[in-house]
């Protein structure tokens, strides 16, 4: 397995991808089946990162352990910030422990809950039986989320496509965006670290905040405990994510990568993402806690 470097010193790609989902939550892949497609695509490091779930965890650990793969155990929790969806990618390498647990519970009945709101919404404007429309689109008994009711949206007529779902009812500020139900982004984070993991801002990119707005949640973020952002995250502008890069600098945080490839098709796959630029940011698996993903074994990271 290949070494990672100590710095990002040149503008350039990494067999590294820590943020993709799997049908644990709302991709449409299986553990096993994303994790070969990561091997496929020639990553030598992943993270699973399930929205506020890590059920898919071990079945990817057995399949990471069989591709030859280092995977690091995670999720991606759903949290608020100044009245804004915001959300953080658990990296947990000694695995689901300590007051995560606890805190997984209260997700899961969180999404319930969001998910009885959002379909109550969507049936005022014209989609019938949406709670369960969705969950045929779910495919098991997890919790529902935005995806399983833009399909059901398409499929029952009331948008032509996925994109349209969420730009008419399910993006930020529309009827189906439901905040209510999540954490504080500060009691997330000390569920994060306190159990072990390091907690990383996903895509702060997409959040549409200002840079200023940015600043002030990577502080907020910072003084709960949090130590990372996602650098690059998918496709991005390159301008954009060198800013980026001097903000992440500015607070001594660590960078993270990864596609958030959620389903094949997508304008996502795993490892496919922007260029990471040259910058002083330290890479995530320079991390005390993760410092062992250098060069792990084969299979689920162990804890630093």
């Amino acid at each position: 397995m290949s070494r990672l470097p100590n710095t990002f010193d040149a503008d350039q790609r990494y067999p590294v991808d820590l943020h993709m989902h799997s049908t644990a939550s709302d991709g449409a892949l299986s553990p096993t089946e994303l994790v070969a497609l990561c091997a496929a695509r020639g990553l030598t490091h992943m993270s699973l990162t399930d929205h506020d779930t890590m059920d898919g965890i071990d079945e990817a650990a057995h399949a990471a352990q069989q591709a030859g793969l280092c995977l690091i155990p995670g999720c991606e929790l759903s949290t608020r910030w100044q009245g804004v969806n915001i959300h953080v990618v658990a990296l947990m390498p000694g695995g689901l422990q300590g007051a995560m647990v606890e805190g997984l519970i209260q997700q899961r009945e969180a999404r319930i809950q969001r998910a009885e709101v959002i379909a109550e919404r969507l049936e005022k404007v014209g989609l019938t039986n949406a709670l369960e429309k969705a969950r045929l689109h779910a495919g098991s008994d997890r919790p529902l989320g935005r995806p399983d009711f833009a399909r059901a949206l398409v499929e029952d007529g009331v948008v032509p496509d996925w994109a349209s779902a969420f730009k008419r009812y399910l993006g930020s500020g529309k009827k189906g965006d439901v905040k209510a139900h999540w954490p504080e982004i500060s009691q997330a984070v000390s569920w994060i670290v306190g159990s072990g993991g390091v907690a990383v801002i996903a895509h702060p990119l997409r959040h549409g905040l200002t840079r200023r707005k940015r600043g002030l949640l990577m502080d907020t973020f910072q003084a709960a405990g949090g130590q990372a952002a996602e650098l690059v995250s998918g496709q991005q502008n390159p301008d954009s994510t060198r800013d980026l890069a001097r903000q992440l600098v500015e607070r001594g945080l660590y960078a993270s990568m990864g596609s958030d490839f959620h389903f094949p098709g997508s304008h996502a796959a795993p490892g496919s993402m922007s260029l990471v630029p040259r910058t002083a940011a330290p890479p995530i698996w320079q991390h005390p806690r993760l410092v062992h993903l250098h060069d792990a074994a084969p299979g689920q990271l162990a804890a630093g």
